[in-house]
């Protein structure tokens, strides 16, 4: 072999050596979250508007789920159990309150720091976690950045958010683009992530779309009232729903007597954040493809729940599991995704999130995790596609349910301040009282309560579940597979913490795989 020969096959070898050790290299993680971002608003699943058109073209070039979860439609609970892997009856966090009620053995920030990451939280916080679990901190609420010496910038905004705003500000922002929350979010997260080495994680938190509901232009003249497609359903609806429903639109009509009026405005103005959040999740990923990081980082983009966005005239959240509640967007891309032709098929959680990543970076599944590793599907391997067929929704602060009839009245419970929207306790003693259970498994839908009631849907014919056919003979066939369904779910979700100990074995499946196909 000649000198020249000989080069070449140095070259090559050094070629293939680093491409073998870029391919094995510990990937990072970038876990972008939104707070009450509702899944169907995007272009993705058939949206007729240009909301989201980053996050389209990310998952049609890696992979998608449009029956992705939430463990329960409110965020701490969320939150907690995105960390820990458990759902709600095994944290102990069912309310936005009890956060340090928490039970759990070894979290995702745990075993991120055992593997050697950096770790680092920039935007709404809203779970257990304290700047001292992490190794950076930069916080930042519904009402500003949470700093005590803010800059004048960042006093304007928290004033602007917190007084004038507080619920819903039905004008162009007076707020800037530049000094909107999720540009200083993604310009504070692209200033830690250029800093580091590998490996590291960073969870990039949008406090918005939730409210209060104020958007920038260009993007409140993108969304004008005019433009919108209308809600499938109306007040009128309500007759159909639970009377925990109609507890809720009194509230939010006693809080804003204008509601039904400006409701097409604040759909506006939430579909605008959606969009200007798209916006900075394109800068925030194209930036790190510029710069050589994208092939050796996961990302994750996804929500904590949804909102009712106008859905039987009503806004935000509260009373029930419907769709727009629980099902939210989820999108993985970069190192080691598979793209996929189109939507996952599978079912899949909140809850799910540590798991894939612990399998992802070589990390052993902690006990106690409920949750199921995506992993293999997200990389195109096989997997138990029984395992993924339903999903499961908690829902509940517990005990007996409160009704009209209670000695208890809004003003009584702090619920509102009149004309403030963002002044009502949605999370409320009636909306939250008792406990509900949603399975959802293709096309049908069960929701289950503690005193036997029942709701049953075909969300092909009926996506906005007004047509309850719980106990009508003609599906008894399909709601007796469905209560299957979800009292396996209930005993597959008895907490196994603490495990038995001295004379007896526990058997953990590394991938929290139950079924077999």
């Amino acid at each position: 072999m000649n000198n020249i020969s000989l080069s070449l096959a140095a070259v090559m070898t050094t070629v293939n050596i680093s491409a073998i050790a870029q391919q094995t290299k510990t990937p990072n993680v970038v876990l972008i979250m939104t707070d009450q971002q509702r899944a169907d608003l995007c272009g993705r699943e058939g949206f007729p508007m240009d909301i989201t058109p980053y996050a389209d073209s990310l998952a049609h070039q890696n992979s998608w789920f449009d029956k992705a979860y939430t463990v329960a439609p409110a965020s701490s609970p969320a939150r907690c159990s995105m960390f820990t892997g458990r759902f709600p009856s095994a944290t102990h966090v069912r309310t936005n309150h009890n956060v340090l009620d928490i039970y759990y053995q070894k979290d995702m920030v745990h075993v991120f720091k055992e593997k050697g990451y950096k770790t680092a939280l920039v935007g709404k916080n809203h779970s257990y976690l304290k700047p001292s679990d992490m190794d950076h901190w930069i916080e930042y609420g519904h009402w500003g950045k949470s700093v005590k010496n803010k800059t004048e910038g960042e006093k304007k905004l928290a004033n602007f958010l917190d007084k004038d705003a507080r619920g819903q500000w039905l004008e162009p922002s007076p707020i800037p683009l530049e000094q909107q929350q999720p540009v200083a979010i993604v310009n504070e997260a692209l200033d830690w992530i250029k800093t580091q080495e590998n490996p590291f994680f960073i969870w990039v938190s949008f406090p918005e779309p939730h409210n209060p509901y104020q958007v920038c232009e260009p993007y409140y003249s993108m969304f004008a009232p005019e433009k919108l497609p209308q809600p499938r359903t109306t007040r009128k609806d309500l007759a159909r729903k639970s009377e925990k429903y109609q507890i809720l639109a009194e509230l939010e009509d006693s809080s804003c007597p204008d509601l039904q009026k400006d409701l097409p405005r604040l759909r506006g103005n939430y579909m605008g954040m959606i969009r200007l959040i798209d916006d900075q999740v394109k800068r925030l990923i194209e930036t790190l493809k510029a710069e050589g990081k994208y092939e050796n980082t996961i990302f994750i983009i996804l929500s904590d729940h949804g909102d009712y966005c106008g859905e039987y005239g009503l806004i935000r959240k509260g009373a029930g599991t419907p769709e727009s509640l629980t099902r939210i967007p989820m999108v993985w891309a970069g190192a080691g995704i598979s793209k996929q032709e189109k939507a996952m098929e599978a079912h899949v959680s909140i809850a799910d999130i540590f798991p894939t990543l612990c399998t992802a970076i070589g990390a052993d599944i902690p006990v106690g995790v409920q949750g199921r590793s995506l992993w293999p599907m997200l990389t195109g391997k096989s997997y138990p596609k029984r395992e993924f067929s339903s999903i499961i929704v908690e829902q509940g602060f517990g005990g007996e349910d409160f009704t009209r009839e209670e000695p208890l009245t809004f003003q009584k419970e702090g619920a509102f301040t009149p004309n403030k929207i963002a002044h009502f306790d949605e999370l409320n003693t009636w909306t939250q009282s008792g406990t509900q259970r949603m399975v959802r498994k293709g096309d049908w839908k069960l929701i289950l309560d503690n005193y036997g009631r029942g709701e049953l849907y075909n969300l092909k014919k009926d996506p906005s579940e007004i047509n309850n056919l719980f106990d009508n003979k003609k599906y008894a066939a399909k709601q007796s597979e469905l209560l299957q369904e979800a009292l396996t779910w209930n005993l597959r979700l008895q907490d196994p913490l603490p495990v038995p100990r001295h004379r007896y074995s526990f058997k953990q499946n590394p991938y929290n795989y139950h079924f077999k196909d």
